[in-house]
């Protein structure tokens, strides 16, 4: 991951990460603490120009919530573009929308875990203490 080095950024995350939506904050009660297989995840995280929901750094594993917003076409487009930049670098993405989160939390969890294994196939192991 690279540094934060625009100070505007840092300072956003910050921002976002005290004025979390319910729906990440519902999220957040769930990821929080490495209740999700162990696995660390940090919120509000700047990762290049952007700043991701939710983010596990041993994973590369982004988890973004979608609120209505990202239904409008300019945002759909907005949001294909940086998915790319994301994938292209070696992240892994997965959005939720808020709906989701607010009726079936668990189902979300189920997902997210489901993606952490995808991630670690057979053939990647667990990662977690490896040197890199």
């Amino acid at each position: 991951m690279s540094r934060v080095l625009n100070k505007d950024l840092q300072k956003k995350a910050i921002e976002l990460r005290n004025n979390m939506t319910k729906d990440e904050i519902i999220l957040w009660s769930r990821l929080r603490m490495r209740q999700v297989s162990g696995w660390k995840f940090r919120r509000q995280q700047p990762i290049f120009n952007y700043i991701v929901d939710f983010y596990c750094h041993e994973l590369k594993l982004i988890i973004e919530v979608d609120g209505e917003i990202h239904n409008l076409p300019d945002q759909i487009k907005s949001d294909m573009f940086r998915n790319n930049i994301l994938t292209i670098n070696g992240y892994n993405v997965i959005h939720f929308t808020n709906h989701e989160i607010e009726t079936n939390i668990n189902s979300v969890i189920a997902k997210i875990i489901a993606k952490i294994n995808s991630i670690l196939s057979p053939s990647q192991g667990d990662q977690r203490g490896s040197l890199k």
